[in-house]
């Protein structure tokens, strides 16, 4: 989840770390640091909070003198977040930054100590670093090929050697890392936004890869043997990083959505034969984290109920640990917006393993379930700046509702195909006339910003959208919130609800339009303030009501969506909350 540059070349490093770090804000972090290193000497520079604090220390720093460094933003595992646990580390001869965790650091570091060296902080980098140290030899990767046999867990390592001043040393295993080729320079990051100001060129390192960069060449090692490794040519959108006007990031990720809707649907729309064919399978396993899971939910009850085919939708972390029941045509579908989520990857690796068909729902195209996966269903959401997702959620549903409509069509459970496809392509247009509904989320949000607790209730498709809703309203607001099936309420959580408590009620399956009704009527009762969220044909008229157009059910919660992610920005802007990076969350979760 920490974010890492590193640079070597002509420019002046400090200019590119910075510049690399701020590119990686959106991941999350608490600290942040830079190290520098020239023939006579090395400098290290760290800060709590915002990338700001760390600027304010350079400024009395004279840095134009270097032309190589390491930097890293920080979020917390090992250690609380503090200046002395901030990256980079140093012990003796070597300066490192690291993403990911050391499961075995604690060992390692009694061992340490027991041998006479002392630590300063809490984080399992130091002991990295102690031990690369502690094995420095003249060849310094099988010195770094020593630590990673002794090391347990996951990593992307930054590492600097005093003594040689022109030459940076990276090793990975399950955290992401990339190469950027330059012209008489070089870079490496955690994510290419973090460099592909500066160039389009970009190896992808595997798993046990370690390189050694300088400034007009890279070395690979694999196992402690040369590679040679492949040099992709990706351009990206700078114009991506720009509000465009809007005060949030978030703001303006939510009105893309029927653009990005448009772009990611018509080739399908289309062409429907190059939707993948799921006929052959009999159990579809759905995998996936946060916001990508409640995607996937809805999947689940859309494979069920309309593709007739028995689903499962778990969280990866949970799943990866799971004695998982397969058949010999069992599909598992991996979703992810930027394919390094760590506990995913975990995921998709075990289905592999255990032979096991897999399929990615994924945003970026170079990421690491991309790579992996049989089968790849890319969405077209662009880059996604603010933490909170948005318009690659709302694409994971739509792909995943396509995928169960080709299905149901192809097992001959629905006929009118034409129509179904017909609704599909109205979907840009009528997401744009839910997103334009300002006012009314307005409202809303300021009948909810002064409650500390918050409800959603719904059944089957309405509850999934449910846990996405109450999700983001906590994930921006900071409003504690949970979503329950309608009918669950009373099995114990009623008794939290007191007069004027804010209940969301997702009002859009018709099959189930009476049951729900009397759990609205049942939470009104004891002083409930509903909001009620349903499709024209379901309208309630009530004060606190929003209603979207009558669709099928594979295109509703394309409606809704935008619904729930507009209540929670505008609550969370009436709060005063930094909506693009909420406190302690990240964009990609790359540790587990």
């Amino acid at each position: 989840m920490c974010g890492i540059v590193g640079y070597v070349g002509n420019k002046k490093a400090i200019d590119v770390l910075i510049s690399g770090l701020k590119n990686l804000e959106y991941r999350g972090y608490d600290s942040s640091g830079v190290a520098l290193i020239d023939t006579n000497s090395i400098e290290i520079i760290k800060s709590v909070g915002k990338i700001k604090n760390l600027e304010d220390k350079l400024k009395d720093k004279n840095l134009d003198k270097f032309n190589i460094g390491l930097a890293h933003t920080r979020w917390a595992t090992h250690g609380e977040a503090s200046l002395v646990n901030a990256h980079p580390h140093t012990i003796g001869n070597i300066v490192i930054v690291h993403n990911g965790i050391i499961e075995n650091a604690k060992e390692l570091k009694n061992e340490l100590i027991n041998e006479g060296i002392e630590f300063n902080s809490e984080t399992d980098t130091e002991v990295v670093a102690a031990l690369i140290n502690k094995y420095l030899e003249n060849d310094i990767i099988k010195t770094i090929s020593k630590v990673m046999n002794t090391i347990k867990g996951s990593y992307a390592l930054g590492i600097m050697v005093k003594g040689i001043n022109d030459k940076l040393y990276v090793a990975k295993k399950d955290s992401p890392l990339v190469i950027g080729i330059g012209e008489d320079e070089n870079f490496f990051a955690s994510d290419i936004c973090a460099i592909n100001m500066y160039t389009n060129k970009f190896v992808f390192l595997d798993d046990y890869d370690i390189a050694e960069i300088s400034k007009n060449s890279v070395n690979y090692y694999s196992n402690g043997n040369k590679v040679d490794k492949k040099v992709d040519t990706i351009d990206i959108d700078l114009n991506s990083k720009s509000k465009n006007g809007y005060p949030h990031y978030m703001l303006k990720e939510i009105n893309e959505e029927p653009t990005v809707l448009e772009k990611t649907l018509k080739p399908y729309l289309e062409d429907f034969s190059s939707i993948p064919d799921l006929t052959n399978y009999d159990e579809i396993h759905i995998v996936a984290c946060g916001s990508a899971m409640y995607a996937g939910m809805i999947g689940k009850n859309l494979f069920e109920e309309k593709a007739n085919i028995k689903s499962t939708c778990e969280v990866a972390s949970e799943y990866r640990y799971k004695n998982n029941i397969y058949t010999n045509k069992t599909l598992v579908i991996l979703i992810s917006q930027s394919g390094e989520t760590a506990d995913t990857i975990a995921a998709l690796k075990k289905a592999k393993e255990l032979g096991q068909d897999t399929l990615a729902i994924v945003n970026v195209k170079t990421s690491t379930i991309a790579r992996l996966a049989d089968k790849v269903v890319f969405i077209e959401a662009g880059e996604e700046i603010a933490v909170a997702t948005t318009k690659a959620y709302i694409l994971q549903v739509a792909v995943i509702s396509l995928l169960a409509l080709k299905l149901a069509y192809n097992k001959k459970l629905i006929d009118n195909i034409d129509t179904y496809l017909e609704e599909f392509k109205t979907i840009p247009k009528l997401v744009k006339n839910v997103i334009d509904r300002e006012n009314d989320y307005k409202k809303i949000a300021k009948e909810i910003k002064d409650n500390e607790n918050v409800f959603f209730i719904g059944r089957r498709y309405d509850y999934a959208m449910c846990l996405e809703g109450s999700l983001k309203l906590k994930e921006v607001s900071y409003i504690h919130s949970e979503a329950y099936p309608s009918g669950e309420l009373k099995h114990g959580t009623i008794s939290l609800i007191d007069k004027g408590i804010p209940v969301f009620c997702i009002l859009t399956d018709d099959e189930l339009y009476e049951k729900s009704i009397s759990n609205i009527v049942e939470v009104e009762s004891r002083g409930a303030k509903t909001i009620i969220i349903s499709k024209k044909s379901l309208k309630q008229n009530r004060k606190l009501e929003i209603c979207v157009d009558d669709v099928s059910q594979f295109v509703i919660p394309l409606l809704v969506v935008p619904v729930l992610q507009l209540i929670a920005y505008h609550t969370a802007v009436d709060r005063g909350c930094d909506v693009d990076k909420p406190k302690n969350l990240a964009k990609s979760v790359t540790v587990e």
